[in-house]
């Protein structure tokens, strides 16, 4: 849609009022309402003023005056406001230089984007994540001098079978055993149904919806492959859409990655894929029909592996779901349908339209346009440097010999020691300028100043378990 096209269409469905959104550093939506007059064709070109000082890891108070520019491609009504209102992504811009800001995530994407065509390689990337996540029925979390603790609850949660709940009618999902029951086992068919039409409405095509793995309302709505950019986009109109349909039915969405104990976490699964001139460059003769560049892509993922969990698995909690014994990717290995591989190529189809690789280690707290640009930028490094990934690992990697699975690369085991990773191993990153050393220290320093220092800082409730009678 161009700028035209959205002010008539403003104009026509008597659109009232225009949320402009951007992404913050970490990935979550900010955002501020303007009266739909004052969207005209010039605020495409010229932005609105806005203070980027507040905007964590972003301006000083001294610099902090910024600018959005409004993507019109981006625009969907709000199915939840009741003033008829038109939200819109935006891009951010410095109000003296006109230049992109370097630190805005999808200016990073759209570098990105412009990068790959420039390498010849290819001339779009596809990106198809399936984000899973935890619907709750009840929340609560606390952090004082004196008292630590979280509790959550679901109907369907294992916990409450012998709960009075007048009555009890005994329906609840096992640990581990969320895939794939019928209701009433699966209490949330109609809800994710919901999500899925609002999915839908904002241009954006769903391929499934269904119950995860484990108790306590785990989910997933997968969501058809798009560009880079646009993907990245989709996730987060996906966050939102589903977050606000769920709180319409008296329930709450976490895409924590592992907010229950002994149980399956939450990841966000990640297909990807190289085309040039409308053909697939993953297709080939190789290992699970891979091409050349397709296993050099892999070798790329796997080399940088440890790096990229600073992007794709980007907090503290994130490596509490990278343990054994939950599905959980933690070695750094690739396999055809083995699903306890770092990296999956996908059997489904024999058409090369369908090959593709799945990246399996990152989760839905990564910013979507940092982690699918630092994925994209490892992947190209390997095709660039002809990086053999290796043999493929074609056995459960959780039940090789002690021997053999310590000659297998691991994940980071904590952010801090992912930090360290991408603090010696970030070159491939700058190539094209689509990362800058401002933006990875940035990061790096945010991360460890806000997040890590704060949660070490913290008793623990299992501490109190394990240490309080020594």
């Amino acid at each position: 849609m161009t700028p035209e096209e959205l002010v008539k269409k403003i104009q026509e469905e008597d659109i009232k009022l225009v949320d402009v959104r951007f992404v913050d550093l970490l990935g979550t939506w900010q955002h501020f309402t303007v009266p739909a007059h004052v969207i005209t064709e010039e605020v495409f070109e010229e932005g609105l003023g806005f203070d980027g000082s507040s905007i964590r890891g972003w301006k000083s108070i001294n610099e902090s005056d910024m600018l959005v520019i409004p993507d019109a491609a981006t625009a969907f009504v709000d199915p939840f406001t009741e003033v008829n209102t038109l939200n819109i992504i935006c891009d951010i811009v410095d109000p003296i230089t006109k230049e992109p800001y370097q630190r805005h995530p999808r200016a990073i994407a759209k570098k990105a984007e412009e990068y790959l065509k420039s390498t010849g390689i290819a001339d779009i990337a596809f990106f198809g994540p399936e984000l899973e996540f935890f619907i709750f029925d009840d929340v609560r979390f606390d952090v004082k001098s004196n008292t630590s603790y979280y509790s959550v609850d679901s109907i369907e949660g294992i916990w409450n079978s012998g709960k009075d709940e007048d009555p009890n009618l005994g329906y609840k999902i096992r640990h581990k055993e969320g895939y794939f029951p019928v209701p009433p086992a699966d209490t949330l068919q109609d809800l994710r149904s919901e999500i899925v039409l609002e999915l839908e409405k904002a241009g954006i095509e769903v391929e499934a919806h269904h119950h995860e793995v484990a108790t306590a309302g785990q989910a997933e709505i997968d969501i058809k492959y798009a560009p880079l950019l646009q993907q990245a986009d989709n996730v987060m109109k996906y966050k939102y859409l589903a977050k606000n349909v769920a709180s319409m039915y008296g329930k709450t969405i976490t895409f924590m990655p592992k907010p229950l104990a002994g149980d399956n976490g939450t990841g966000m699964h990640t297909h990807q894929s190289l085309w040039k001139d409308g053909k697939p460059l993953f297709a080939g003769n190789g290992y699970a029909g891979l091409s050349e560049i397709g296993l050099y892509y892999i070798g790329g993922i796997l080399k940088h592996g440890k790096a990229l969990a600073a992007f794709t698995n980007p907090t503290t909690i994130s490596y509490k779901r990278l343990i054994p014994g939950f599905e959980a990717p933690i070695n750094l290995a690739y396999s055809s349908r083995n699903r306890s591989a770092a990296i999956r190529i996908p059997m489904y189809s024999p058409s090369p339209k369908a090959k593709r690789i799945e990246v399996r280690f990152p989760d839905p707290t990564a910013n979507p346009y940092l982690a699918f640009t630092a994925m994209l930028m490892a992947g190209l490094d390997g095709i660039i440097n002809k990086i053999d990934p290796g043999e493929p690992l074609d056995k459960n990697i959780y039940d090789l010999p002690p021997e053999e699975l310590a000659r297998v690369n691991k994940m980071p085991a904590s952010l801090e020691e992912a930090l360290n990773e991408l603090e010696k191993d970030y070159e491939f990153l700058l190539r094209g300028d689509v990362f800058t050393e401002d933006l990875i220290k940035t990061w790096i320093d945010y991360k460890r100043e806000n997040e890590i220092k704060y949660v070490n800082s913290i008793p623990h409730p299992a501490e109190f378990y394990l240490y309080f009678d020594v």
